[in-house]
């Protein structure tokens, strides 16, 4: 009877432990944070060249977002009480709009990205035409103004687009030289819609056109030919653009066959790539978009010592900036948002910290524009008297 007695005493304790037991997992669900150290991981997703002949700029887009989710990583990423990491997954869609809306959908079925960074025009429409059905949010590194006129609600457009720069970069040239001008721009859509911005910025400021001789940049090695073209209707500025290092080699042999004029640069080349291929004295005259070891804000010696240490001594140009930024955007708005996986309150999230002023960034992230587009103001900068100027702010007019 005792036996069966103490028996009996057993079973209740185990009873009553194994209640106790389940009423505390219970309590512990998506809405009421546990009290642990474990921490969880945001799936965000990149698709963008990482092989072929865009493979460095692709590199340099993920050099500024890996930057960041480290130092996000280190301070921590909390929503609702659950601490954080982001987990950057990438994927190679060598420049081709096919491949990334590939990279795109298998993102968001098999890592359940609710955001996903990229890097071309061609793929950003591409993803426009199913990310809100889909339910991702899309993080566009282009200038290009028409992602943002698409009116797509979960697109945003990362660099402030570049139709704020034809007029500007035209009238601080127009006061150094005369009225006559050559265009000598890349064959690409890109150097295209380029071309249709700069000839009626420049002629409705009392400017002419002497030349429009398109080249590839890509394919073409030598460039005289289109030069001397150029030069035969005697003109006092060129306009020129295409990757760096091509647009170099034009400013080299325009001087080398007598120019004596001024550059407008198109934004796809760097003014401090081409002085580190060309004579900073070839570009004399240049006008174009400052370099961000340039730019005159608080943040910026920071940054680009911060990320010359983590890259080797490298400085970093705007594919890594705005990269960088728009992650760190995206980590508070994240935290903002409450939620780890809906797009459209993230949005409203990264909304919701904005304007965003940051010791670490170099640009105040003002706001989200119409479609996305970007509230950023521009920054342009003139070489003369062998150096650098000093940076002019170019106004985003969707900045208030």
């Amino acid at each position: 009877m005792k036996r069966i007695k103490s028996l009996w005493l057993v079973l209740t304790l185990i009873t009553l432990m194994v209640i106790s037991g389940c009423g505390t997992k219970t309590a512990t669900n998506d809405s009421v944070p546990a009290n642990s150290t474990e921490v969880k991981s945001i799936n965000i997703g990149y698709t963008g060249p990482m092989s072929g002949g865009a493979a460095l700029y692709g590199k340099d887009c993920t050099d500024g977002l890996d930057m960041a989710v480290e130092e996000i990583n280190a301070k921590g990423l909390t929503v609702n009480g659950q601490k954080y990491k982001i987990n950057l997954i990438k994927l190679d869609d060598q420049y081709m709009p096919d491949k990334a809306a590939t990279n795109a959908r298998r993102l968001r079925s098999e890592y359940n990205t609710p955001i996903i960074f990229i890097p071309h025009s061609g793929g950003i429409f591409a993803l426009q035409q199913f990310n809100e059905t889909d339910g991702f949010g899309i993080m566009a590194y282009t200038s290009e103004p028409k992602v943002s006129q698409s009116g797509n609600k979960l697109t945003l457009q990362l660099p402030p687009p570049n139709d704020l720069y034809p007029t500007e970069f035209s009238k601080v040239v127009m006061e150094k030289f005369v009225k006559k001008l050559a265009l000598i721009p890349t064959t690409t859509q890109y150097g295209k819609d380029w071309t249709a911005m700069v000839i009626p910025a420049w002629e409705k400021l009392g400017g002419t056109i002497v030349a429009n001789n398109p080249v590839d940049y890509n394919k073409e090695v030598d460039f005289n030919t289109f030069i001397s073209k150029a030069l035969a209707a005697k003109p006092d500025v060129m306009f020129i653009g295409g990757p760096s290092q091509p647009t170099a080699k034009v400013v080299k042999q325009a001087r080398q066959l007598g120019f004596k004029g001024g550059f407008i640069v198109m934004d796809q080349a760097k003014l401090d790539q081409m002085a580190d291929i060309v004579s900073i004295t070839d570009l004399e005259g240049s006008v174009g978009v400052c370099p961000i070891a340039y730019f005159n804000s608080p943040g910026t010696a920071s940054f680009v010592e911060r990320y010359k240490a983590k890259y080797a001594g490298k400085v970093p140009a705007s594919e890594q900036t705005y990269n960088y930024e728009h992650m760190m955007l995206l980590a508070k708005g994240i935290e903002k948002s409450g939620s780890v996986t809906d797009a459209v309150k993230i949005f409203e999230g990264m909304k919701g910290v904005m304007p965003l002023t940051d010791p670490s960034m170099v640009h105040t992230l003002y706001g989200i524009g119409p479609g996305g587009a970007s509230m950023t103001n521009g920054g342009g900068i003139v070489i003369e008297n062998g150096k650098f100027g000093k940076m002019f702010t170019i106004k985003n007019p969707l900045n208030p």
